[in-house]
């Protein structure tokens, strides 16, 4: 055996006996961390078949030294005792290996697939993603549930898009911020609608929004919208509401012009009774549109950041801390002091809180005065309250600031609904695409 196949055979040995060990430390969950992981179950693996490689590879260089040079093979002859206790051992050890590269592969893609993978073996690229992941209503649902369908050709699928991922990262061509993955995203049907009814009436929906003035007093004020969610009857395929737009009986599609499918010209309805209505826009060029996607409308295109919500500014992520009590209301101008914090420009995360949390604590030592030593609790959890807001929201490495990744629902601080909503969508009959507010929702 050469040098080269004998380092290799020492890099399979070490790495199996390692990957066992940790597959063990694994199986009975005696480690969590997830660098780890990628230790473990990415690296060690890749140790081991790059040492499987080197023993042919060893054997074949060998091969092609002159004959005065090479070392004789050994005549093969199976009545030898000794030589069948040798191919009895090759045997073995090559079923081990089939089963550790088995063990390795399973054990590799499971991890990969997992969240921790995804939000910190990618950490500072997935960073913003992963920070809104674990805030959001679905930081229970594996990632892959929704990035990744059942089946072979999805998972094929997933693995191409993720090697030309792990290039972009290795040779930092990524853009940022990443965009958000409009047109990779898997059918709603595969995904939303495996936990989420389309056809269930939902009726109408009581929603409170709680808004807080620049004045001293942190002024309150209540906003209270009867949401008319509606939905569609699965038996008679009638609809109402904002979910008449996925009744079952009726198909609603559109074309947008742009990659965010946020500029939407053309919207064509088909009702249950095969009537179609054409709504466009004036000025919408028919080769333009011949030449975007159709597509029909489902659950993704109004709730377009289901799992990955962020706020859109600081003042709603302020204000919505200060209703659930994240932010003491009765610090003197604290939404004024945390929006204008807030609204800042750092160069880092670390920057930033040490900035916010300086320039609070000086604000309040000098409002305060004196009771700032019997408020200092409040301030104290003001300015952790604040800081929070921004590392779930703020990541200047990926150039990700408030409002960065736009939500569909609703229309304040982005078009959302006026994207057909506008009475600019008219059809050939003189019919327009509403912007009633009652259509939706009626203020208590």
């Amino acid at each position: 055996m050469g040098g080269l196949s004998l380092s290799g055979a020492v890099l399979t040995t070490v790495a199996a006996l390692l990957f066992l060990i940790v597959f063990l430390a694994d199986l009975f969950g005696l480690h969590t961390n997830p660098y780890l992981g990628m230790v473990f179950f990415v690296v060690l693996p890749a140790i081991f078949l790059l040492g499987l490689a080197l023993i042919p590879l060893g054997g074949w260089l060998v091969r092609r030294q002159p004959a005065t040079a090479r070392p004789s093979w050994p005549r093969v002859d199976l009545n030898d005792p000794v030589q069948r206790r040798t191919a009895a051992l090759v045997l073995s050890l090559t079923v081990a290996n089939i089963v550790i590269v088995s063990l390795a592969a399973y054990r590799g893609v499971k991890y990969m697939d997992s969240a921790q993978f995804c939000g910190h073996g990618w950490y500072t690229v997935m960073k913003p993603e992963f920070a809104a992941y674990q805030n959001g209503a679905h930081a229970r649902v594996g990632c892959v549930q929704c990035h990744v369908g059942s089946g072979a050709s999805w998972f094929a699928k997933s693995k191409i898009s993720g090697t030309r991922q792990l290039l972009a990262v290795t040779f930092h061509t990524y853009p940022k911020p990443i965009p958000s993955p409009v047109q990779a995203m898997r059918p709603a049907q595969d995904t939303c609608e495996q936990c989420h009814w389309p056809g269930k009436f939902h009726g109408d929906v009581a929603r409170r929004f709680v808004d807080y003035a620049d004045d001293e007093n942190n002024t309150e004020s209540i906003t209270t919208l009867q949401v008319h969610v509606g939905g569609s009857d699965p038996q008679w395929g009638t609809g109402q509401g904002i979910h008449w737009h996925m009744n079952i009986a009726s198909e609603v599609e559109y074309i947008a012009t742009d990659e965010a499918r946020q500029v939407i010209p053309w919207v064509r309805v088909t009702d249950r009774s095969g009537h179609v209505r054409e709504y466009i826009v004036d000025g919408a060029m028919p080769g333009d549109l011949q030449k975007r996607e159709r597509r029909r409308m489902d659950c993704m295109d109004c709730h377009n950041r289901p799992a990955h919500a962020s706020a859109a500014t600081p003042e709603h992520a302020v204000n919505e801390l200060m209703a659930d009590g994240g932010i003491p209301k009765t610090l003197p101008f604290v939404h004024r002091e945390a929006v204008k914090t807030l609204k800042a420009v750092y160069e880092s995360q670390e920057a930033a809180e040490q900035k916010i949390s300086q320039v609070m604590r000086d604000f309040y030592r000098g409002q305060l005065r004196d009771a700032y030593g019997s408020r200092q609790q409040d301030v104290e959890h003001a300015v952790q309250a604040v800081t929070a807001i921004y590392r779930r929201n703020v990541f200047p490495e990926m150039r990700v600031q408030f409002g960065t990744y736009p939500s569909n629902i609703g229309h304040v601080d982005a078009p959302g609904c006026f994207r057909c909503h506008d009475d600019n969508h008219k059809s050939a009959d003189g019919r327009k695409i509403s912007q009633d507010c009652d259509t939706c929702h009626t203020i208590q």
